[in-house]
């Protein structure tokens, strides 16, 4: 897996009341967060990079009103309806 550096300044850190391990776990839930809903990146990817399970992602989506379901038009979800 990649790794990569992020350089946010101390006063930031000291603001947000957050510490180093938040941080990490905020960035990466918003990387996450980001690959899923603008670069098509699966869910299973993202909550790997989330650092959670793919449940505990779902429910982060859910927190930040972002579906799971993924529908061009209303037809679609119809269409998925019936062959379900």
């Amino acid at each position: 897996m990649m790794s990569v550096s992020v350089n946010i300044p101390d006063a930031v850190i000291y603001d947000t009341k957050m510490n180093q391990n938040i941080t990490e776990q905020y960035v990466r839930r918003i990387v996450a967060l980001t690959y899923y809903t603008k670069n098509g990146v699966s869910l299973g990817y993202c909550a790997e990079i989330a650092g959670m399970t793919k449940t505990d992602f779902i429910k982060f989506l859910g927190e930040n009103q972002i579906s799971i379901f993924q529908f061009d038009d209303e037809n679609e979800l119809i269409e998925d309806i019936k062959n379900a």
